[in-house]
């Protein structure tokens, strides 16, 4: 049984992490913080300014020119010490995570394993990547690039963090982060860990602040070599546009539309199962999640069958409960911003197969009732804007070529989902599908060594294994 630590007091954040070192912020600005499960607030976090990221992109650079000669077992032992770190502070990470971001423990709990395993992971695969290459003339170099500015959501903290930095330290790069300050009491937690870790002094730096404020300076200033940002596709068009006037490398994982293709073939007691578990991951605050349900015409009325059976082994709220999937909404403003989604649905025909409008019943703080449409169209507004909470769109189609056509139609190509019991067929529909990633007949992704990223407006580059590093270094030819 896993035992509930509740925050007893009231927790106020009134430090950020530079150079080695926890110092208040020179910014005044402090934002409130609030549990979703209840709507209380249960902290403060004191937020840095443009004077903050100018220091901590100082003290990165300053680091930088020792630690860009770090060796590569100097910087594999500093990976192994943050998954150490990690994995002994789990408990106290996963309990931030349940009361701050309101995510089931369950879900919780997997995330933060996962981050602990990506430092293992990046270790791994820096030990497979070519730094140096001798050609028969000349010797080609991969040089780290510099001081990476980091830009992470609230959706997965310490994921996306955790994400950022491996492949920074891999690389012999430092790095400044700007986390959502709507995370803060999960990334001071972190910010500790990442001290107890003994990194270098300068290598991690962390500064709580806006993006106007602290996001604009990393995003312009010209000792940052590169910008990794995760979030809206909205927001990593500014960081593109602004990152170009400096040349700055930009790594973008953006927005999400993801199609589930459901074939003539598949076993629908599986995979509409299936599918409602893709679609409501993380409370449906992920830009992966397959949102839209493409389904054959002639098997509708089964399908939607299916899904009302469905929902009632899908269990929301009692977040400490690991039998829980749906958790509240991350904060009021998420919360307003999906129930307008919603009456846009209504407003424009579709069908409310299950849930709606308003809390479910029994709940208050930031709860969305877990809804799905029905006779939904691609001219619709749920079937084409990323909605980023828990709302599905069942789409029906007549022939795979319409399928295709369908999960092709969208500005995103983050990831796909199909289902079917003839794994060729799915293969072939699956190389059709513009997207970084396809799974099939399957949630999750079992294989580390694969990248991630998205094509068309999911975002730029790639994530994970030596592809991540790759981000992070400059290839320089040395010849005779």
């Amino acid at each position: 049984m896993y035992t509930i630590k509740l925050f007893n007091n009231m927790k106020i954040i009134d430090k950020i992490y530079i150079n080695g070192l926890f110092v208040k912020p020179h910014g005044k600005q402090v934002q409130d913080l609030y549990n979703p499960d209840s709507g209380e607030k249960i902290g403060m976090v004191h937020l840095g300014d443009e004077v903050d990221a100018n220091l901590a992109i100082d003290a990165a650079k300053k680091a930088f020119e020792s630690f860009s000669k770090s060796t590569l077992q100097e910087r594999a032992e500093i990976l192994e010490r943050l998954y150490d770190v990690l994995v002994a502070n789990e408990k106290e990470l996963n309990e931030a995570a349940v009361q701050e971001y309101g995510s089931p423990i369950s879900a919780t709990k997997g995330r933060t394993q996962y981050a602990a395993q990506i430092f293992l992971d990046t270790k791994a695969a820096m030990e497979n990547f070519e730094f140096e290459k001798q050609l028969e003339f000349a010797t080609i170099i991969n040089e780290p690039l510099g001081v990476i500015a980091a830009i992470t959501p609230w959706n997965a903290n310490y994921t996306h963090i955790c994400g950022k930095v491996a492949p920074a330290i891999a690389a012999g790069c430092t790095i400044v982060i700007k986390p959502s300050e709507l995370s803060a009491i999960q990334t001071e937690i972190l910010a500790r860990c990442f001290d107890q870790a003994g990194v270098p002094k300068g290598v991690i730096n962390i500064v709580n602040g806006t993006g106007p404020e602290v996001g604009t300076v990393l995003n312009s200033h010209p000792d940052v070599a590169v910008v990794t940002f995760t979030g809206s596709t909205q927001v990593g068009r500014l960081i593109s546009s602004t990152a170009a006037q400096t040349m700055k490398r930009v790594t973008l994982e953006l927005g999400g539309k993801s199609p589930n293709i459901i074939l003539e073939d598949a076993d629908l007691d599986k995979a509409i199962p299936l599918a409602l578990l893709i679609g409501f991951s993380n409370s449906g605050q992920a830009c992966h999640a397959g949102t839209r349900i493409l389904v054959p015409e002639g098997k509708l009325e089964q399908v939607k069958d299916l899904i009302k059976e469905g929902m009632k082994n899908i269990k929301i709220g009692d977040l400490w409960n690991t039998q829980s999937y749906i958790g509240p909404l991350v904060s009021k403003k998420q919360y307003d911003t999906v129930q307008r989604y919603i009456q846009s649905g209504i407003d424009e025909g579709a069908q409310v197969l299950v849930g709606g409008l308003g809390h479910p019943e029994g709940f208050k703080g930031f709860y969305v009732k877990p809804t799905v449409f029905v006779n939904v169209n691609q001219d619709m507004i749920i079937a084409n804007e990323e909605i980023f909470g828990p709302v599905l769109s069942v789409i029906t189609y007549t022939t795979e070529e319409e399928a295709v056509k369908i999960a092709n139609s969208t500005i995103y190509g983050l990831s796909a989902y199909i289902s079917s019991q003839d794994i060729e067929k799915a293969k072939e529909i699956a190389r059709q599908i513009v997207s970084g990633r396809v799974l099939i007949n399957t949630a999750v992704n079992r294989e580390a060594q694969s990248p991630f990223g998205g094509f068309k407006q999911s975002g730029i580059g790639r994530t994970s294994w030596t592809y991540g590093i790759e981000e992070y270094v400059e290839p320089k030819v040395i010849a005779l």
